[in-house]
């Protein structure tokens, strides 16, 4: 549906207004002290904080997933908000967990990918919480810095792993960081995460001293490692492949090159991993591995009910970024579509806001900062660039974003995903890859929701497309994001292709920017 004159006027007027709001008010700094403000006559509330790996938007039975069976995170949405329209700033561990310990874009916080070092003067909001004297807690993957485990700032207790972490011990003596001491993981990492954070609830006492705790899964990354107890479980299960994963003409009518050259590289379904994979039981795998987590979350409302603090628990789940089995041929992450940018995200808080709600608005990954501290009774700091969204539960008005940016910086590690700039609206997505010679993409998420059909070179939707790439750059200038952070070569390249399907030619030049004849009349 091209754009209408009345929408193509909204965009211009949002424009307009993000100007405006760009001359208004300038990038906070992030500070050089913690000092926690509390909200006048707000009573703390405990938070549970349960992030997952790799987690995909839809991969909830609730849902109607074809393959995941995940009765307790159901359970939460039924009884409390799930956000439907959650995303994050970088489909990519390490800045995605940046910007919700930060509440920053990636380009404010700057951990652009998983192996560098966290930048110095780096502030986390359970450093705010803490200097309020509440009880935190960490238990997991933190995967920021590298290979490092040691305990970070804001976190009384503390319990860790190198890197990726290990479903199950590799060999004797492997261990954990414990608040500092070195102590061997015992079994399967979800359960014992688990266990550890079972084991903080039952010390605690809530009236006196409110907790917070960030339960942070290994779980469900690569390797998928299944418990025992749900080995092969989704192994006959039907499935049926996404219709964007064909090779045809049709699916990549339009649409930028590098995508179809990445069909046979490290995260692509013709050569994944740079192995013969077969993505479809990768993804049972997946789902699988999936169970232990929804034990974990059965585990963790059974505890607080059982200590009579459940109502008065916010309980957070969500997924650090999405991951693809297959759409447009293509594995893993990283990208600005809709499998590799949502998460699921659900919470939970009787006490706070009535259950069996959904809310369509575009949540982020940086509002988890400011939401946590509103519900333990904090103001939000005014460097973050993130918002509470307990208002949008509760029923309160609030401004809020009718678009949200998405950034990817590109890796030669995985050379084979760009740059990528999107503005992802409500109905509308426009992506840009800066520095490539191709072809960019605009999607009408509404009639189009598996992003099959680009737009962008439709005469009909050339407004749209215009105002949105003006509106992403404005959104990037007021944000604090014109310049790309750039980091060194670390570690090898994944660049290899298979010659057997096509590894040595590239595909074809966008349509859109190829001509039959000379188009410059006047060089001389």
């Amino acid at each position: 549906m091209p754009l209408s004159a009345g929408l193509h006027t909204r965009l211009v007027l949002g424009l307009h207004c993000t100007l405006l709001a760009a001359s208004a008010a300038a990038v906070v700094p992030v500070p050089a002290t913690i000092t926690p403000e509390r909200i006048p006559g707000a009573k703390p509330r405990n938070v549970v904080l349960i992030l997952v790996d790799d987690h995909r938007y839809d991969a909830m039975s609730f849902l109607g997933h074809p393959l995941a069976e995940t009765p307790h995170i159901d359970s939460l949405a039924r009884n409390g908000v799930h956000i439907k329209n959650a995303l994050v700033t970088t489909s990519l561990c390490s800045p995605s967990r940046a910007s919700i310990l930060t509440g920053l874009y990636t380009f404010r916080h700057r951990v652009i990918d998983n192996n560098r070092a966290i930048p110095p003067g780096t502030v986390y909001f359970p450093q705010y919480l803490q200097q309020a004297g509440y009880a935190t807690a960490f238990f997991g993957k933190w995967h920021m810095g590298g290979e490092g485990d040691q305990p970070q700032p804001g976190f009384d207790r503390w319990v860790s792993f190198r890197g990726q972490g290990e479903y199950l011990p590799p060999k004797p003596g492997y261990t954990l960081n414990v608040d500092g001491r070195r102590v061997p993981q015992k079994g399967y990492i979800t359960d014992e995460l688990t266990d550890y954070a079972v084991d903080f609830i039952r010390q605690q006492d809530p009236a006196k001293k409110p907790f917070f705790i960030y339960l942070s899964h290994k779980a469900v990354h690569a390797n998928f490692t299944p418990a025992a107890r749900h080995a092969g479980k989704f192994v006959d299960k039907p499935y049926r492949r996404p219709a964007s994963e064909a090779d045809t003409p049709e699916n990549y009518h339009l649409k930028p090159r590098w995508l179809h050259d990445q069909r046979n590289s490290w995260h692509g379904v013709d050569f994944p991993y740079h192995s013969d994979l077969d993505v479809e039981q990768y993804y049972k795998r997946y789902c699988e591995t999936l169970c232990a987590v929804d034990d974990s979350v059965g585990r963790i409302v059974a505890e607080l009910k059982a200590k009579g603090i459940h109502d008065d628990t916010l309980i957070l789940y969500m997924g650090d970024n999405g991951f693809m089995f297959g759409e447009h041929g293509l594995i893993d992450k990283r990208v600005a579509y809709e499998p590799s940018i949502r998460v699921p995200m659900i919470m939970q808080c009787p006490s706070l806001f009535p259950g069996g709600q959904a809310i369509e608005h575009v949540v982020a990954n940086l509002d988890v900062a400011p939401t946590v501290m509103e519900a333990m009774g904090l103001v939000r700091p005014p460097h973050m660039d993130g918002q509470s969204f307990l208002p949008l539960a509760q029923g309160r008005p609030v401004p809020w974003r009718e678009n949200f940016l998405y950034v990817y910086y590109w890796e030669k590690n995985f050379p084979q995903s760009p740059t990528v700039f999107a503005l992802r609206g409500e109905r509308y997505k426009y992506i840009t890859y800066y520095g490539l010679w191709d072809a960019d993409e605009l999607y009408d998420l509404q009639a189009d929701p598996g992003e099959q059909k680009n737009l962008l070179y439709d005469p009909a939707h050339r407004a749209t497309g215009q105002a949105m790439e003006q509106k992403l750059y404005a959104m990037m200038d007021e944000l604090g994001g014109m310049e790309i952070p750039l980091n060194p070569p670390l570690g090898g390249s994944q660049n290899k292709r298979l010659r057997s399907r096509e590894g040595a030619r590239g595909a074809d030049f966008p349509a859109p920017l190829v001509v039959d004849e000379p188009t410059n009349s006047s060089a001389r």
